[in-house]
């Protein structure tokens, strides 16, 4: 028996190039083309009563955090403070950004801004704020 040879064609070949470059420009991108990541990251849920958000914020000290709500909008933002290396420490690979950061989120619906809770433990900021009562909905009666 005899098998016969399969050479790739031309358009397979074109195609294996093709997958090559955009592999390499993707992961070489120029810096400003790509977009830096949002600080702090957060995670964001509600239920009927109230919207929960939690933010990483390793290094930051509660004092040096600000937290405002206005209308149906939170804001978030503060200063962490660089890392102190002794006299003769060597950098050898910075990835944790330092200096003033804002964040300003949408919410869901509008808050109770006397009643929104807030804690920081272990870095991460724990955030509760309950749905203001008139932005809950209303059941309404049908009259017959």
């Amino acid at each position: 028996m005899y098998r016969r040879l399969r050479t790739p064609s031309l358009w397979q070949e074109m195609n294996q190039l093709q997958r090559e470059i955009n592999s390499l420009f993707s992961s070489y991108g120029s810096p400003r083309l790509q977009s830096a990541p949002s600080y702090p990251s957060l995670n964001i849920w509600a239920d009927e009563e109230s919207v929960m958000v939690t933010a990483e914020l390793p290094g930051v000290k509660a004092e040096d955090l600000d937290i405002s709500v206005e209308g149906g909008s939170l804001t978030l933002s503060g200063i962490r403070e660089p890392v102190e290396l002794p006299d003769n420490g060597q950098v050898h690979r910075h990835e944790r950004s330092h200096g003033k950061f804002t964040r300003n989120i949408n919410l869901p619906f509008e808050v109770e801004v006397d009643q929104v809770e807030a804690s920081l433990k272990n870095g991460v900021l724990h955030l509760r704020l309950p749905r203001a009562e008139a932005d809950k909905p209303k059941k309404i009666a049908i009259q017959s």
